[in-house]
């Protein structure tokens, strides 16, 4: 019978440090689990009467999904992610589309509005930011860029094991 746990890469290590100065290369066992994609609708919800906040969540959501739908098979396979890591996996995607928001924002509006006291800076600016800095740290911590994945490994599969049973 196959083992009902796949090896994963130390991302324990990454998230919480490493006291122990264990190394990188010891693997923690996790169920193996099918990361479910959220209901993004509670995320971005329609809202009544505005329907201009509408279409914007409604944007959101499709940006997200696609970024869910994007990543989450990658991560899956590479990283071993499991059940989990949905929450971080979430907020990756939320920090997606809300770039994605703050961007078309300073599109139509441009960086300068005119303000009461003259030409003041697009408050968007600000926001992309703390969501772009925010990014990052997900980027490293689920191991989406070229630097993140050199220290992960990817899970070890038994050849014998069938995921199709």
């Amino acid at each position: 019978m196959a083992d009902p746990y796949r090896l994963k890469p130390a991302l324990q290590v990454i998230r919480e440090g490493n006291p122990g100065k264990r190394s990188i290369r010891e693997t923690v066992r996790i169920p193996a689990a099918a990361l479910v994609e959220p209901d993004w609708t509670d995320t971005f919800p329609p809202v009544r009467g505005n329907q201009e906040r509408t279409k914007v969540n409604a944007r959101c959501r499709a940006v997200a999904s696609e970024e869910w739908q994007r990543v989450v098979p990658v991560l899956t396979q590479n990283a071993g992610l499991g059940d989990v890591d949905t929450a971080a996996l979430k907020d990756y995607c939320v920090c997606v589309a809300r770039i994605d928001e703050c961007e078309r924002e300073l599109s139509r509006n441009g960086l300068l509005l005119m303000g009461e006291r003259g030409w003041q800076k697009n408050g968007a600016t600000t926001i992309v930011g703390q969501y772009r800095t925010q990014l990052s740290r997900y980027i490293r911590e689920l191991g989406l860029s070229p630097s993140a994945r050199t220290s992960l490994t990817a899970p070890e599969i038994d050849p014998d094991d069938d995921i199709f049973d």
